[in-house]
């Protein structure tokens, strides 16, 4: 067992809720500095657009989050819906720092005589804390609801550890009730609500195990945290009304909100699977995806990112000293949290254990997108990157950081103290070092300001507007009134974004096919009202004509017709579908479902509404390819097969190009290229294919207009897909050097 810890004066005991202030303060003053101006890649379009229509983004809908991402979405703080919401975000962060403050100025009350050292040590943690890598970067945008959820997280750890400092006072149960309320909200905002839990039980069994066998408090807590839960009703209300983002569609109403359905057992149901993430279909813990081993090499990997964050691996070493440095302070840390504050250490070291090898094993994900790049494909691998789900890890971690910082802050003032004043240390059981050893050795704490400049190059989105840029840029191509099928989050959620929150594009029937194979999304296509085409705020592409109203929905189904389409079917011999002048060869085997509902809109709606594809290889799928030419980012499907003419240019490997129109619109419409070449720098490689997608359309360009005797317009659009390439370190796609950084 530790040696008992000193107590602490009574004046010491009174923590320093306006230096935690200021903490906060300074550390929202560099979120807001460095905050996205707009929305960003993956779910953060998602999650805005929800927060903005009051809808329901993918389970478990997260009600929480869109109740109050509501009303920041609506609040004046801000010009734009989506930076109100990062603002939610960033706030979220702030108060997550001042917890951290709070903690770590809590341990070393019983260690630091001083209160300016207890300040300065507590500031460092909470400096490491606001600035690792995946906390800083997610909380200059919304991209889930991580940090809101790291918000819950770090104050119910402030909570219980003010409840192990004095289990029998008069607060205490007001505390572990409101703490069972947190963990019950919490969880309404993100399952991590629950992921303190397990900790905080631990802490009460080995500070007071009497407190399970009051049975009035143990039902108080437990009805706190049902309390908390209700919020999860919003789901089924609100999924009745409709919202234009309306993921799971938990409820038993196909029309309008009543009080019969909403009660339904079939609302029950649907809820529940919504809640228990059923659409996604992840495997037992008992099977593992890959090992553990690997498992806890994506931790790491992703703990190298904190301290240094290096997406083109020009300095592995320094990332890896770093880490390797920080890693060491959190052992050590945690070795005098334990000898210095045994009764918070029995909450903070399980929650450390939950939130790093429980949290791997829990998690059982597949290598990591970018982990251990030499196996290539020859592992199974997550669609990207996933540091954002160890966010809680790495945070609660810095706390530790900052304590092993303080010891050697400590161990080198006392290289510089005299005789007495180390036997006075001794006899007190804390440092009693004159304040003058302290400040020289002081600078030892500017190694908590390694992550902040570690990751000031690629943690802050300020200025970045390539996602609401692209998303303009790809419902832009498509002619009026189209359907434009996409393929996953990126392509699919900032055009959402758009259209919903910024009101681009309206018109644009926007269907997604990994999302096709369920129940609930066709039935939202199904519902979908036709929305008027706005062509004084459209490309001036489409100009050139009126473009009426069609009188044909995109999919021709009843809501009982949706459902009834089978999620397969299989083609024992490769089928003819024919509309009007297409013929498409389907391949035998297997058709989806999302491929025959496809099939089914360009039986019902075109040649009214036009139909566009984010990805020419899904088309092709279905035998439509030679109907298929590129107008700028996305593919066109004609009705007959477009001749080779000075319109239609036909390239090797790639298929044939509108040159017209594609020149068209990256000319006069599209807004992505400059904002990437702006930026110079693309971080997240598991999206870069939007990028490249930007390279390869103006490499082809040039090529086609050089191929038509335009040989200045041609190289000048080579140029520009140079300087694409060499902005998102895409320069091996056009055959040249890697760029050195």
């Amino acid at each position: 067992m530790p040696p008992k810890p000193p107590a602490r004066a009574a004046a010491d005991h009174r923590p320093s809720y306006l230096a935690a202030g200021i903490v906060s303060v300074v550390v929202l003053a560099l979120y807001v500095a460095t905050l996205a101006p707009t929305t960003a890649m993956w779910d953060a379009s998602e999650f805005i657009t929800a927060a903005y229509t009051l809808g329901l983004p993918h389970p478990p809908g997260n009600p929480f989050f869109v109740l109050i991402g509501h009303v920041f979405a609506i609040l004046p703080i801000a010009p734009t819906v989506a930076m109100r919401v990062n603002i939610l975000t960033a706030i979220c962060s702030a108060v997550t720092s001042g917890m951290w403050f709070l903690v770590t100025e809590r341990v070393l009350s019983f260690w630091l005589v001083e209160r300016w050292q207890r300040w300065l040590g507590a500031g460092a943690a909470a400096l490491i804390a606001s600035t690792v890598f995946t906390v800083w970067n997610q909380s200059v945008v919304n991209e889930k609801v991580y940090t809101i959820s790291l918000a819950f997280f770090a104050v119910v750890s402030w909570l219980v550890v003010l409840w192990c400092d004095d289990p029998d006072g008069a607060r205490a149960d007001k505390l572990l009730i409101l703490v069972g309320f947190l963990v019950g909200l919490g969880y309404t905002n993100h399952p991590a609500g629950f992921l303190v839990a397990p900790a905080a039980f631990v802490a009460v069994a080995a500070r007071r195990w009497q407190t399970f066998m009051r049975w009035k408090l143990v039902a108080a807590v437990f009805g706190a945290l049902v309390l908390g839960l209700t919020v999860f009703v919003f789901e089924p209300i609100r999924s009745a009304h409709f919202p234009p983002i309306n993921e799971g569609e938990p409820t038993g109403c196909m029309t309008k909100f009543e009080w019969s359905c909403t009660l339904s057992s079939t609302t029950f149901t649907r809820l529940k699977a919504n809640i228990d993430r059923e659409q996604f279909g992840k495997p037992s813990l008992f099977e593992r995806q890959t090992t553990f081993a690997a498992q806890v090499g994506m931790w790491w990997y992703y703990f190298e990112w904190q301290w240094l964050r290096d997406p083109y691996r020009a300095r592995a070493g320094l990332q890896l000293s770093l880490a390797i440095l920080f890693f060491l302070l959190g052992i050590l840390g945690g070795w005098v949290h334990w000898k210095r504050d045994p009764s918070s250490f029995w909450f903070f070291g399980p929650l450390i254990f939950t939130v790093t090898l429980a949290l791997i094993f829990y998690m059982n994900f597949k290598y990591g997108f970018t982990q251990s790049p030499e196996l290539g494909n020859s592992v199974p691998r997550e669609v990207r990157d996933r540091d954002y789900f160890y966010l809680w890890s790495y945070s609660a971690w810095s706390v530790w950081a900052g304590l092993g910082l303080v010891w050697l802050w400590e161990l080198a003032a006392s290289l510089l103290a005299s005789d007495q004043e180390m036997q006075r240390s001794a006899a007190d059981g804390r440092p009693r070092f004159a304040a003058r050893s302290w400040a020289l050795v002081s600078p030892i704490l500017l190694v908590a300001f390694i992550p902040f400049f570690g990751n000031l190059r690629d943690a802050p989105r300020s200025g970045d507007t390539f996602t609401r840029d692209w998303a303009v840029d790809v419902l832009n191509s498509v002619e009026p009134y189209g359907i434009l099928i996409t393929n996953g989050d990126n392509d699919t959620f900032p055009l959402w974004y758009a259209q919903e929150v910024e009101g681009v594009r309206q018109d644009v029937t926007v269907a997604v096919t990994s999302l096709l194979n369920t129940d609930w999304y066709v039935r939202q296509i199904v519902r979908r009202p036709t929305r008027p085409y706005d062509a004084a705020k459209g490309p001036a592409l489409y100009r050139d004509r009126q473009w009426p109203v069609p009188t044909v929905p995109p999919l021709a189904l009843t809501l009982q017709e949706a459902d009834a389409v089978a999620p397969y079917t299989e083609l024992p011999s490769a089928r003819e579908f024919t509309k009007d002048s297409i013929t498409a060869v389907l391949r035998a085997g297997v058709l989806s479902r999302d491929q025959m509902l496809t099939l089914r809109m360009l039986h019902d709606a075109f040649p009214q509404r036009g139909m566009f594809f984010t990805s020419s290889g899904y088309a092709q799928q279905l035998g439509l390819g030679k109907y298929l030419t590129s107008v700028g980012i996305v593919s066109k499907l004609n009705p007959t097969v477009p001749p080779a003419s000075p319109r239609y240019v036909p390239i090797q490997g790639y298929g044939a190009i509108d040159l017209t129109a594609s020149m068209s619109l990256w000319d006069s419409t599209y807004l992505a290229p400059k904002a990437l070449i702006r930026m110079d720098r693309w971080v997240d490689r598991a999206s870069v294919d939007i990028p490249l997608r930007y390279v390869v359309t103006a490499a082809v360009l040039g090529e086609a207009l050089s191929e038509h005797g335009q040989q200045a317009a041609g190289q000048a659009m080579m140029t520009e897909a140079q300087r694409l390439a060499n902005a998102a370190r895409l320069n091996e796609v056009l055959g040249q050097q890697k760029r050195v950084e």
